[in-house]
């Protein structure tokens, strides 16, 4: 499906601008009749379109949210996004956002270009979202009246579950997993484990290392302490890089190149694509290459000579399994 009708709910700045937007999975692409609707009586034709909520559409929404006909018009909107086009404002970026942490659409699914430059970096504090620019002043006014606040960050992408919670998942410290993030279900995140908008897991894994924007990881496979995938935004250029099912990134290893399945890479050892790996069969050197020629291949383990400290690698004879129970997460 390319083409999205949603209803949201969102806060901005005393100039009247986006600074986020929620939608309710019930009020994205409702029914057919609502959006039939919606389409007539704004005149939607194609393409990305944000618009208020047209009061004749109020009731047929409040049947969907109780709550949302209560809410100010100000802080409601209509948005269609089709997303083979590029988002082309806060509302229509945070859709696509929610589209991926709904499992709606998997990562580099959606056109997220220009994303950065479209969404504004938001002060994400315990009274809610706020303009950066305004913030000291909603400080002062705290102190005045002897008021708390608490401001948990500065970032342009809010936290996962203050927006989307997954279904059979477990995330031991969710500020470490941003909103635009894919979690299969059974995947267990556990405290120094990050996932980025973008990029996640496709079924049962264990994230206890990084993974970067654009970076897939298949079912099945483990991301050890502190282990890191070279995303697109951190040096991985126009390269997916990607986890096949059933692998293993030891603790503070790194991947820069895709992995196919069965694969295992030591603790410590960063893989890039211009690494020089020696191919082992038989324990003896068969040919050196680069480790980009390896890319998707299958059965592979990836280690380091403590003799001569060169990457090696060579057929991988064991299987990772994850522990059934740990990762059930009912």
């Amino acid at each position: 499906m390319t083409n999205w009708f949603a209803i949201g709910m969102g806060s901005k700045n005393s100039k009247g601008d986006w600074l986020e937007v929620f939608y309710p999975k019930n009020l994205i692409n409702p029914s057919e009749e609502l959006t039939l609707k919606a389409k007539e009586l704004v005149s939607y034709r194609e393409g990305n379109f944000t618009s208020s909520i047209p009061s004749d559409l109020v009731q047929d929404i409040a049947k969907l949210s109780k709550n949302f006909s209560s809410l100010e018009t100000e802080r409601t909107v209509l948005v269609f996004v089709d997303s083979k086009l590029p988002p082309n404002d806060v509302p229509s970026c945070y859709l696509r956002l929610h589209l991926l942490s709904h499992r709606l659409v998997k990562p580099n699914e959606i056109n997220l270009e220009d994303i950065f430059t479209l969404m504004p970096t938001v002060a994400w504090t315990s009274d809610g979202p706020k303009d950066p620019k305004e913030l000291n002043d909603i400080l002062s006014d705290k102190k005045i009246n002897n008021e708390a606040i608490h401001i948990h960050s500065l970032d342009k992408f809010p936290c996962l579950t203050d927006y989307v919670v997954p279904e059979g998942v477990r995330i031991a410290d969710s500020h470490r997993v941003r909103l635009g993030a894919y979690l299969g279900e059974g995947t267990t995140v556990m405290h120094e484990g990050f996932i980025n908008f973008n990029a996640g897991t496709l079924g049962k894994s264990m994230v206890e290392g990084r993974i970067s924007q654009g970076v897939i990881v298949g079912e099945g496979s483990d991301l050890g302490g502190s282990s890191s995938t070279m995303g697109t935004l951190s040096g991985g250029n126009e390269t997916l890089i990607s986890v096949g099912r059933d692998c293993l990134l030891g603790a503070n290893s790194g991947l820069g190149i895709p992995l196919g399945d069965r694969c295992v890479v030591e603790a410590g050892l960063y893989i890039t694509a211009g690494t020089k790996v020696e191919m082992i069969k038989s324990n003896s050197k068969v040919e050196e290459i680069k480790a980009s020629e390896l890319s998707y291949k299958d059965d592979l383990l990836f280690i380091r000579n403590s003799l001569t400290g060169a990457v090696q690698c060579k057929p991988n004879p064991k299987t990772v399994n994850l522990n059934e129970e740990l990762h059930s997460n009912n």
